[in-house]
């Protein structure tokens, strides 16, 4: 059993891994910007193991405090009341320096298959047909990650993203696989944070980004 700490847990993708955490039987510390509006640790679905606190992710000192004491720290952030090319970067860089300040050495960022690369190397969003209209938003995903790939220290970092799409409404099958970025792949929020997980107990891929996307049996 390890310590967890989650960034945006009230999120959809933030709370599929705080459930699965907990369904592995991990210690989890959930970070809201509002614990009013989103406190996990009421949820009797996730037991006694779980404590809701405030945290600005894009803050090291906070950064730094909340995560102190954990094993690893998941980060599936958006602020929709944010500039997004100054949040994301702003996120990376506050995580990469005050990760470390709290003994923390693996993050798992929930990223974006709009920049995830295809089976030919081409970012999905730089693919003909694309939807442009969330062009900005896909570049400052890709502007944060980068920040991370800048990077000489700081902690082990994997971003892992649907290969696709979210199945928003689909169940956890438990399985998935990695796969490049595909228009019609999907994936299920649990079945992601399956794969966050397995990253966590068992590391595999370090300092790159990964497309995962659900297995049918």
């Amino acid at each position: 059993m390890g310590k967890i700490v989650i960034f945006g847990a009230g999120g959809r993708a933030g709370r599929a891994a705080v459930a699965e955490a907990r369904r592995r039987g991990h210690v989890v510390t959930a970070v809201v910007r509002d614990p009013a509006r989103h406190d996990l640790s009421g949820d009797a679905s996730f037991g006694d193991a779980v404590s809701t606190v405030a945290g600005d992710v894009t803050d090291v000192d906070s950064v730094a405090r909340v995560a102190h004491g954990h094993d690893a720290a998941i980060s599936a952030v958006y602020d929709p009341a944010a500039s997004p090319d100054a949040f994301f970067t702003g996120a990376a860089r506050a995580l990469l320096d005050g990760l470390p300040r709290a003994g923390v050495d693996r993050l798992l960022v929930v990223g974006l298959a709009s920049v995830l690369a295809d089976a030919d190397g081409v970012p999905l969003m730089d693919t003909p047909g694309y939807p442009q209209e969330y062009r900005p938003f896909c570049l400052a995903h890709a502007a944060g990650a980068e920040v991370l790939r800048a990077s000489a220290g700081g902690p082990d970092w994997l971003i892992v993203s649907p290969a696709g799409d979210f199945d928003h409404s689909g169940p956890r099958g438990g399985r998935y696989r990695i796969a490049p970025a595909t228009v019609d792949s999907r994936i299920s929020y649990a079945d992601l944070a399956v794969a966050l997980l397995d990253e966590i107990e068992t590391p595999k891929h370090h300092r790159t980004h990964i497309g995962v996307e659900g297995v049918t049996p």
